[in-house]
């Protein structure tokens, strides 16, 4: 396989029944454990380069990097910019590969959040790339309060945007290191009865497990953003590796003891979003 497009890997998670794991990256070691856990799977995944990790990498070097762990892949891989906040980024991420775009209006009016997202999904579209847009504000654990997805509103802004999936705020929220009280699931029936347009959870790691696999399994939502719970395994790992040795200090043999755990814990993941 190589590189695919959001839509053509959650067109099929729609009809299935089942959700793609959108695992956020922020280097090469963590990215190169999520394409062995799919393939170990044999499941689509989705690699994502949000604001954190283009904060210290630039966009042309993800592109790369993606690119060629995509094509190199034996299932289906989706390189996706994540919470792309202006124009200038998304036309950065096409111009470099990326197969899909996520335009994060959410801080916007409505009715400036669609005008932008609709002509970031039209350039997206013109370049044969998936867009994803969010419709409500999914908040950060001891920052910014959420504000939900009004389901009228969610039923209009796929209507008159076009995106490829909608990311949507209904009790959850980024960067929670335990799980939460659980997402509003009848919030969530009322925006699927209005929308066929693919739903995404922002902030996934914050939903109790078996709320994952049963919304996966049983609704329209056929992405879940995954980052903090696999950052954990990965921060845990360090912590571990080196007090076990406490005098190593090579890089390659610190961040080569990270591949199998983040490898199984990505393959949970993906286990836990299928029947």
């Amino acid at each position: 396989m190589t590189r695919a497009t959001l839509s053509e890997v959650l067109q099929p998670a729609l009809a299935g029944g089942y959700a793609v794991a959108g695992l956020v990256c922020l280097g090469w070691e963590d990215a190169r454990a999520y394409v062995a856990a799919a393939e170990a799977e044999g499941a689509p995944l989705i690699l994502q380069a949000g604001p954190g990790a283009r904060a210290h990498t630039p966009l042309p070097v993800w592109g790369a990097m993606f690119r060629t762990l995509a094509e190199g892949a034996s299932v289906p891989v989706v390189t996706h910019l994540d919470h792309g906040t202006d124009e200038e980024d998304c036309r950065i991420a096409i111009a470099e590969g990326f197969t899909s775009v996520m335009y994060d209006g959410s801080r916007l009016s409505l009715e400036d959040n669609i005008a932008a997202t609709a002509r970031i999904a039209e350039l997206a579209h013109a370049a044969g790339v998936s867009c994803e847009g969010e419709i409500g504000f999914v908040g950060y654990a001891a920052g910014e309060a959420s504000r939900g997805t009004d389901p009228q509103d969610a039923a209009r802004f796929a209507r008159e945007t076009g995106v490829d999936a909608m990311a949507i705020s209904v009790g959850n929220t980024h960067l929670q290191t335990t799980a939460g009280d659980g997402l509003d699931e009848a919030r969530i029936a009322e925006i699927a009865a209005l929308t066929q347009t693919p739903l995404v959870i922002h902030g996934g790691s914050g939903v109790p497990h078996d709320q994952r696999r049963r919304l996966a399994t049983g609704t329209s939502i056929c992405k879940f953003n995954i980052g903090t719970e696999l950052r954990q395994v990965f921060g845990a790992t360090i912590r571990q590796t080196l007090a076990t040795d406490p005098e190593v200090y090579d890089r390659i043999a610190i961040l080569s003891a990270l591949h199998d755990p983040l490898c199984e814990a990505a393959r949970a993941v993906i286990r836990g979003l299928r029947r």
